[in-house]
């Protein structure tokens, strides 16, 4: 396999009406959660970085980066969408209306002491985890955590920090979300996965929701104006089909075009939109990629359902792509700022760079309507999450 290889959605555009419904993830519903999150004290809004060196490099209008290692000071995206499943399963539980989903309400003693001995749980590669044990942390509540046995040690140090119980499981990503099921449906506890699968829906929603949040700032921060083209990098799939579905809502046929990428050893929705069956493929085996946080065999069927429908084109990538995205943003041309941004949250900017500086691979600069025209948003996802794979990659040691 070649470093980037392409998939064009034929179905994108159409007007089938079979589509699956998107309302889910409206402009309204984005709003609803950006005020849940504007109530906790550590939030604020994660900075939109406009790189107008690197557009002009590139030939294009413009290059703009969601930075969002500053998400509540957790060096990633992950906790919008714990924090708010956990938020809404707290709510449900206790039978607090809806306008008491605030951090003061859920974190009060009376909310507290009502939550001793509930216990959260999850599978993860890091962010995730991390997110969940500090929302456990600020709600109250016990977090378990499941790691697949590669996850790096300042990866699951950071989730141990924030008072969570690790599990290490020695086998994948997919492998640890089964035990992680597993276990929570055995000893009672409350599973709060990012993945959906037939029968697992709803909390898994509910976190996708929570990442609409990056979108309503995005709006704000454009001054109503909406991007012309997004790549998001995509794992089990949840961000990427957030965004997407949120853009479906917000644009209708004027949304942006929409590419979603994947480390080529793991690329679970390029496989399925490839072989055509109209179902998720799942990757056997280990997925071997430097993206920890894109290192996933099965796609999430609501994911699958959004990104099979609507995104435009389905992109596979080796890890060197990551590399170049790393060293371009933490090396930036004249008159840009840096930003930190780790294995998994780069490498879309590594396969905007090799499209158009490298025009590689041939037509995905064309399918992708790059030209100088292009307004072009990214989201790195997270920061140096591993420190020294960090400081490695981009040459500091």
């Amino acid at each position: 396999m070649n470093e980037i290889e392409f998939i064009v959605n034929r179905n994108a555009r159409s007007n089938d009406k079979n589509k699956i419904c998107t309302t889910s993830f409206s402009p309204h519903i984005a709003r609803s959660v950006r005020r849940f999150h504007e109530s906790f004290p550590a939030y604020v809004p994660t900075p939109l970085v406009r790189l107008g060196g690197l557009a002009r490099y590139l030939g294009v209008k413009t290059v703009m980066v969601k930075d969002e290692s500053r998400r509540f000071g957790l060096n990633a995206f992950k906790a919008l969408g714990t924090t708010y499943a956990l938020g809404r399963i707290i709510a449900k539980r206790l039978r607090l209306p809806d306008d008491d989903l605030t951090y003061a309400v859920l974190t009060s003693p009376e909310v507290r002491r009502l939550l001793q001995g509930v216990v959260v749980a999850t599978a993860t590669d890091g962010n995730h985890g991390r997110g969940l044990a500090w929302a456990a942390r600020e709600m109250g509540c016990r977090a378990v955590v499941f790691v697949p046995r590669g996850t790096s040690a300042a990866r699951k140090n950071a989730i141990r920090k924030l008072g969570a119980e690790l599990v290490v499981v020695p086998g994948t990503y997919d492998e640890a979300v089964a035990r992680a099921a597993e276990r929570s449906a055995r000893e009672g506890w409350t599973l709060v996965q990012d993945t959906a699968w037939d029968g697992y829906t709803e909390i898994p929603e509910t976190i996708m929701q929570g990442y609409l949040t990056i979108m309503d700032e995005v709006m704000e921060q454009t001054h109503g104006v909406m991007p012309g083209h997004m790549l998001v990098q995509c794992g089990v799939g949840s961000l990427a089909a957030a965004m997407q579905a949120y853009v479906v809502e917000a644009g209708g046929a004027m949304r942006p075009v929409f590419a979603v990428v994947e480390p080529i050893t793991a690329a679970c929705f390029f496989a399925s939109i490839r072989r055509n069956w109209g179902c998720p493929e799942t990757i056997e085996g280990a997925v071997r990629t430097i993206m920890a946080g894109l290192a996933c065999g099965t796609p999430s069927i609501i994911a699958w359902n959004i990104l099979r429908d609507y995104a435009d084109i389905f992109v596979a990538c080796s890890d060197a792509v990551s590399v170049s995205g790393m060293r371009v943003l933490g090396n930036p041309r004249k008159g840009d700022v840096a930003v930190v941004s780790g294995e998994s949250g780069a490498v879309t900017v590594g396969v905007l760079v090799s499209v158009t500086e490298q025009q590689h691979p041939p037509g995905l600069k064309d399918a992708l309507a790059l030209n100088e025209d292009a307004d072009v948003l990214l989201i790195s996802t997270e920061g140096d999450t591993d420190p020294a794979s960090y400081r490695r990659i981009i040459g500091i040691d």
